[in-house]
């Protein structure tokens, strides 16, 4: 008798690290079986067998749980604050500025701050780090090569000035690209970088469920400086951000006003 759903899923989880249940099974469920239909496989037992004999599906299977989308200045107004408002703002405060892109999928917007900060002539003043949990897509960030509809929102005098074109790609600076830091990191797993002054994490946590969202706005509050920023995506809004310890100071940008609640009192008045 082959395993149910549910005990496959338990299975996965332990096997890649990242537990399936954290996100929203909507999302993970389709994205799961369309790969099982697509593999042509029957049942569960057939399914996490390939997972563990099989390391190129085993990546895909990784790679599927994430979708990394992502595009130099993506919401350009979102960057321009950035420019104008909140790294101006750290950059007065004394030592380096301790930025995280957490979830930086291709690194277009790790890349970007390092534009923007290059541009206050304040790129050393900074230290950019720049994770995700797909080893694959954290390659392609370090190399740097872009196709055009992943550029199109940037000013065309910074796509002049940061990128040279070689064929069908438009490659990134290679001095900025020693700028930014990559690393793997699992947001559900491993632990913070601590005394940040702005987290980036857009289009990331939209895929967990309130639970995961919970802890995460948690930690990410306790990984900032008291004062600095978290920036998430558009479709993102922090509903109970003063129990986290957030202002919303302007669309989708929150600042460390305090220390989150108690994690039972949040989730009482994010439940229903």
């Amino acid at each position: 008798m082959s395993i149910t759903y549910e005990e496959f899923k338990r299975e996965a989880s332990r096997l890649c690290g990242t537990d399936l249940f954290l996100y929203k099974s909507q999302q993970m469920d389709r994205r799961i079986h369309a790969l099982m239909s697509f593999w042509g496989i029957s049942d569960y037992d057939e399914y996490l067998n390939v997972l563990k004999t099989n390391a190129s599906r085993y990546q895909e299977f990784v790679k599927r749980l994430t979708i990394n989308v992502s595009e130099f200045f993506r919401n350009p107004d979102r960057f321009m604050e950035l420019w104008e408002k909140i790294l101006p703002e750290l950059l007065q405060r004394p030592g380096l500025v301790r930025i995280w892109s957490a979830g930086c999928s291709n690194g277009a917007e790790p890349y970007s701050v390092a534009i923007i900060l290059n541009e206050l002539k304040a790129l050393d003043r900074a230290v950019i780090l720049a994770t995700d949990i797909d080893q694959e897509i954290l390659e392609k960030a370090r190399k740097g090569l872009y196709y055009a509809n992943e550029v199109k929102s940037l000013p065309p005098d910074l796509r002049e000035k940061y990128f040279q074109k070689e064929g069908d790609f438009f490659a990134f600076s290679p001095e900025l690209k020693r700028r930014v830091d990559f690393k793997k990191h699992n947001l559900l797993l491993d632990p913070f970088p601590q005394e940040q002054d702005l987290v980036i994490c857009r289009n990331v946590v939209i895929y967990f469920t309130e639970e995961a969202k919970n802890k995460l706005y948690r930690e990410f509050n306790q990984a900032l400086r008291m004062g600095g920023y978290l920036l998430t995506g558009g479709t993102e809004p922090i509903l109970y951000y003063r129990q986290y310890g957030f202002e919303n100071v302007s669309l989708s940008f929150y600042q460390k006003r305090g220390l989150p609640q108690p994690e039972e009192e949040v989730l009482r008045r994010s439940l229903p």
